[in-house]
This record gives C-alpha cells, structure tokens and sequence, in this order.
C-alpha cells in the first residue's frame, strides 16, 4: 500500500494542468461508483490526477491505482479496496481498468458491500459501463471525455477563461457572444492549428505530434478493438485497412459491397468493424435517422479533424476539415443526422450548411443556418464555424 501512496504523491507533484477539462464540473462526485470513459489520448489519466489534486491534495483517504500494476495479476481489487478503507481511506481512483478480468463484479462488490468507500474509474468506450452490463447497470454513473473542444484549447493557448454556451443561447446570441471573444483574442488564429494538432491534450508534449497520433491509433486498433472485442490479431490488417480507405475518403457514403471487397471480408464483418471504429472514437457514423449498428450508415466521417491528417499524404481539403469539425463538436451534445439537402440536421429540426462566403447560394430555405469559415462575427442565420466550439 506505501508504494501505491508513494506513486500517487509524485504523480500529483509533477502534475501540470494549466486548463480544467470541463467535464469536471458535470460530474456529480458524490456519487459511490463514477466511471469515466473516453477514447485513448484524450486525457482521462490526466482528468483523474486533477480531480484527487484539486479535491484532496495529499489527504491519505484519496488514492490513485493504475491497474497497469503487476500487483493486480494476484491481488484482487475487490481484497486491495476492502484494505484501503480499513486503512482510512474514502475515495479509491481506478485507471486502466479495462485490463482487469474481473473488473465489473468486483466493481459492483465493492459498492454492495463498501458503503463507506467511493470509487472512481476509467475505461475503453469499448467497454459497456452501465447500461447492458448486470453488474453496473443501475450502480454505476458513467461520463463521457472527449478531446479538447475548441474552447478549451483556446482557453490553454491564450489563458481566457471562455465558459460554454448552449446550442440555443448560440443561435440567439452568436453576434454578442463572438464580439466578446473577439474583443480579447483572434480565434481565427487559432482555429488552422486546432484542426491539425488541438483536439488530443499530448499536442503539449515535445513529440513529433502525427508521430504520437499514429502511435495512439494503433493502441486503439490493437489493443481497445482487438482486445475487447475479441478479434484474432490476423484480421487486424483487414481493420487498419479500413480506417485507411475511412480516412482518405472521408467524408463520403459508403458502399459495403466495394468496402467489402477492397478489405477482403465479408459485408457483415465490414459492418461490424465500422461500428469498432466508431466506438473506438476513430470515425463517425451519420445515420437518417436513430443510429443503428445494423443499419448501413448514410455518411462515414473521421472523429475529429486531428484524425484525417494521420492518413493525408497532402494537403487535406478545407471543406472536409470543417464538416468533420462542426460534427464533432456539436455531436457532443446535440442530436446530429444526415439531411439529403443540407450538410447536417441538428435536433431532427435545424438544417445545417457548413462553408465559405457563397454558402447561402446552395439553399433557399430561410430556416436554414449557416456555419460559416473566415467569419469572426456572424449576423443573423450566418454564424462563424469557430463558434461552435464553444458548446462544451
């Protein structure tokens, strides 16, 4: 136990976290049993530090476990909690725990028989954490981390301190709250580097940043994927090719047949894999309608604009960055689908177009709201691209 205590006291010492991710003021920590999942890179190690730093500082009642730890291949979670509350402690942090066999039942042990210790953990969203999983389902309260919005990386790169706004209050508002952001920054200076390096928090370490996203992508591939879902590592080939046909189409709708093909397996398996990747935080899904992992999707994006410079041999169109930018952003917290006349219908009801200058020649519907690049301030249904970073 001295060592794990020893372990997390340096951790919170060389912990440097110059922006709070918004996620933390969401979660109800009072809550017995938190778990936190989030694609590989995005920063939920880092989230998990700050919380037992900002809340507990040294306090001996909150500790930090990375599953990681060779311990755990003979000592059961369930036996190291029950001798951590005995020792004073109230708060246990979980990370990695997707590596435990065990992990789920023994989570819910712990909450059935610890009343007086909380837990908090991490893992895949491979993983099913509450709903569909008996254990947790019902127990558990479980929240999602993205990347780094836009805002939030504004945020980091100027040391503002812009707080999120609403779909609703934006589309009302969009005029005044820009003249806000612009009156102390230029978020259009920010705006190019935050599609090519801003949405993964390791952009801030001193490594070649697509060399560290490359590195990240194939974790994700052979270890979230392969691993929990149980693929035989000779099909990973056939998946890494498909992100790869994915990212240097994207966006586009998909034929299953010619995908089926050019991976080499079967419309069923392509399918499938479309759907790991999603839940592997690697591309995005537009359905017409509710999503369905059975149903053939409408259009295939990259998750976040980060992604599409990993496969791009050149320069990557502006069109694509930005379409592939509003979708993540706003998918976040809105309802997103495809719409046969414009680029996206937000909340079954707003039809979206994402563009230049001339944007408001592709449509006549006056309902319609245009998200529009190179614009800092917007008027009426034209609104700056930027802005829609700032919803989370």
């Amino acid at each position: 136990m001295q060592s794990f205590i020893k372990t997390h006291r340096h951790l919170l010492e060389h912990l440097d976290v110059t922006v709070h991710r918004q996620l933390m003021e969401y979660i109800d920590w009072e809550h017995r049993l938190i778990g936190i999942q989030g694609a590989r890179g995005v920063g939920k190690t880092t989230l998990l530090l700050d919380y037992a730093k900002t809340f507990y500082g040294n306090d001996k009642s909150c500790l930090y476990v990375n599953l990681n730890n060779l311990y755990f291949a003979e000592t059961r979670v369930v036996d190291f909690a029950d001798e951590f509350r005995k020792t004073g402690g109230k708060i246990l942090i979980l990370d990695q725990i997707y590596k435990y066999p065990s992990w789920a039942e023994e989570l819910r042990y712990c909450y059935d028989h610890f009343d007086d210790l909380k837990i908090v953990f991490s893992g895949s969203p491979l993983m099913r954490l509450d709903e569909g999983n008996p254990y947790l389902d019902g127990c558990a309260q479980v929240y999602h981390l993205e990347g780094f919005t836009f805002r939030e990386y504004l945020n980091l790169k100027t040391g503002q301190n812009f707080k999120p706004v609403s779909l609703s209050e934006l589309l009302r508002h969009h005029e005044e709250i820009a003249a806000e952001v612009v009156d102390k920054v230029k978020p259009l200076a920010y705006f190019t580097d935050y599609l090519h390096h801003g949405y993964y928090p390791f952009f801030l370490e001193k490594r070649n940043f697509l060399e560290n996203l490359l590195k990240t992508i194939n974790l994700v591939l052979e270890i979230d994927i392969s691993y929990l879902q149980q693929i035989e590592l000779k099909y990973l080939p056939k998946l890494r090719k498909l992100l790869y046909i994915v990212g240097k189409s994207a966006p586009f709708q998909p034929n299953i047949s010619r995908l089926s093909n050019d991976v080499e397996t079967s419309r069923a398996t392509v399918m499938n894999y479309l759907n790991y990747l999603r839940q592997g935080r690697l591309i995005n899904l537009l359905y017409e309608d509710k999503a369905d992992p059975l149903k053939k999707p409408s259009c295939v994006f990259m998750q976040n604009p980060n992604l599409l410079f990993s496969v791009a041999t050149g320069e990557v169109e502006t069109d694509v960055l930005h379409k592939t930018f509003f979708y993540n952003q706003v998918g976040y917290m809105e309802r997103v689908t495809y719409s046969a006349e414009a680029d996206f219908l937000v909340n079954d009801e707003m039809p979206f177009y994402i563009g230049g200058r001339n944007i408001e020649k592709r449509t006549k519907d006056s309902n319609g709201f245009f998200a529009r690049d190179m614009v800092e301030i917007g008027k009426g249904n034209q609104i700056p691209l930027w802005l829609f970073g700032f919803l989370f």
